[in-house]
């Protein structure tokens, strides 16, 4: 069962030093791991910020720049940084490049099947299939005889 109160107040709630009740003992029974106790958050370097503001800058130009190349951008403008660094802000910021996404030679199948009307044609010569009697058999196999009245005669 979840508990209503957070996780920082649970935190609050521990008797850290002077308790009779040992420390191991509290953190279990307010739900909070006892190495997360002991651990203080480092404050962001200062400079942080200002690579986030530069990398939002690049990425609002190139949306396709991936870390990799932001990082060259950033070297460029003199801001020597590592790519985890990049890819970490990114990470942080909720951006990524823009680039194409899996299964895209896979056809879908929710869009509309064309069937192949030429299946059954013998091509002996060039561009026969180009020729418009292929294109009356395409009427005709599409079942649209009454189109085919104002069409010219075709040798």
């Amino acid at each position: 069962m979840e508990s209503t109160v957070s996780r920082a107040e649970r935190a609050t709630l521990l008797e850290l030093d002077g308790s009779t009740i040992p420390l191991s003992v509290q953190a279990e029974l307010l739900g909070v791991s006892r190495s997360s106790l002991y651990y203080t958050p480092r404050p962001p370097l200062p400079d942080e910020a200002e690579i986030r503001r530069r990398i939002d800058e690049i990425y609002t130009a190139h949306p396709f720049f991936g870390s990799r190349r932001i990082t060259e951008e950033l070297c460029r403008q003199g801001w020597h940084v590592n790519r985890k660094r990049i890819q970490r802000c990114m990470r942080d910021m909720q951006i990524a490049g823009i680039c194409p996404g899996p299964n895209l030679s896979h056809r879908d199948l929710q869009s509309r099947l064309f069937p192949y009307l030429l299946r059954d044609l013998e091509i002996t010569r060039p561009n026969l299939s180009r020729s418009p009697p292929s294109r009356c058999r395409q009427a005709i196999d599409q079942g649209s005889r009454e189109s085919l009245r104002g069409l010219p005669q075709w040798p």
